[in-house]
């Protein structure tokens, strides 16, 4: 049987491949390095192809596909998101991604994106609040103890200097299990009983929660001025975490403003309520933090250009830490024009 060229196997990076390739680099350094590259796709936005994410909601959740292209590499992330998953011993969010070469079409990336899209969330995150969070922020209340609240504690002590976090759940043992992760990380880790307790003092506020409805993590009052929110829970139609009257409080940055009013904190507002797109703060063109008085919020809901820069990451990163499967994914006949033949001659 004809063995397949190396032009025709495409790496693959499997989810114990992913985790290798963590620990090799060191998750501090991955994080800030998928923030470097986060930022800088950020800063050439204008080349992207941009469109919303193709959803396929149910009652139970959501399917998405989250395309994006540069011109000179195209990407892609499947992606779900399922509340009820949890209960039943299963992940809320799974991923995988891939990256191809736009003059071939080929592939030259498979990779699961279920660990590498929360630390690309974590990392894109702590790249925003390095814009936008009041100078010398070292506390932050992380409310919402689950799957990314790991990874998001962690890419706001690398990127932003961050010191000590304060976590609440409404389960308290995923704020155990959270506090008892984070242990020897360099961090003051301070579980507490209600969400009230966990802003005492905190200058980032990051809401972090699964359920897929209406709700309010944060009411009006308690949201002092001069914190910065890094609202990343809501991200589908009929989801959020924080009361109306906040957002008319607070600056409003987005990814994608077309993919956000439908998904974001933002659908709960006018659909001309103004915010600020994050790549025009990032280029210089639009201003972030203006005072210290000023409530700024991230409305996060995840953009494929930030998956985009992840799968750039991973493919730059496998040239030194090769962890990867070469799959056999792509037919590859001695004539291109013969793709029969090359089945046939497979015959035993």
């Amino acid at each position: 049987m004809t063995q397949p060229s190396d032009k025709a196997l495409v790496p693959f990076v499997s989810v114990d491949h992913m985790m290798q390739l963590i620990h090799r680099i060191g998750m501090d350094d991955m994080l800030r390095g998928l923030a470097d590259y986060i930022e800088a796709d950020f800063r050439r936005w204008e080349l992207f192809d941009k469109t919303p994410r193709v959803a396929s909601h149910s009652d139970v959740g959501v399917i998405e596909l989250m395309p994006t292209s540069d011109g000179e590499a195209y990407g892609f992330k499947y992606v779900n998101g399922h509340p009820k998953n949890t209960a039943e011993g299963l992940q809320t969010v799974t991923a995988f991604g891939l990256l191809a070469d736009v003059a071939s079409g080929y592939p030259v990336l498979l990779t699961e994106m279920t660990i590498l899209t929360a630390m690309r969330t974590a990392a894109t995150s702590a790249m925003v609040a390095r814009h936008l969070a009041p100078k010398g922020a070292d506390t932050m209340a992380m409310i919402g103890n689950g799957a990314q609240s790991e990874f998001q504690t962690l890419a706001m002590k690398a990127i932003c200097g961050l010191k000590s976090v304060r976590l609440y759940d409404t389960d308290p043992a995923a704020t155990a299990k959270c506090a008892a992760n984070l242990a020897g990380h360099g961090l003051t880790v301070v579980p507490c009983a209600t969400p009230e307790e966990a802003i005492e003092g905190a200058q980032i506020l990051t809401t972090c929660t699964a359920d897929k409805q209406y709700a309010t993590i944060l009411t009006d009052n308690m949201v002092g001025a001069g914190v910065h929110i890094n609202a990343i829970g809501g991200d589908c139609p009929g989801k959020t975490e924080l009361a109306p009257a906040i957002l008319h409080r607070s600056d409003i940055f987005v990814e994608f403003p077309p993919q956000t009013r439908i998904e974001g904190e933002i659908q709960q507002l006018a659909p001309d309520h103004p915010v600020t797109e994050l790549w025009q703060v990032i280029s210089g063109t639009a201003p972030g933090r203006t005072s210290d008085r000023q409530i700024t919020l991230f409305d996060s809901v995840g953009f494929a250009i930030e998956d985009f820069s992840a799968l750039r990451y991973v493919r730059d990163a496998l040239k030194t830490h090769p962890l990867y499967h070469p799959l056999d994914l792509l037919a590859d006949p001695d004539d291109p024009r013969d793709l029969f033949g090359m089945v046939q001659r497979a015959a035993p």
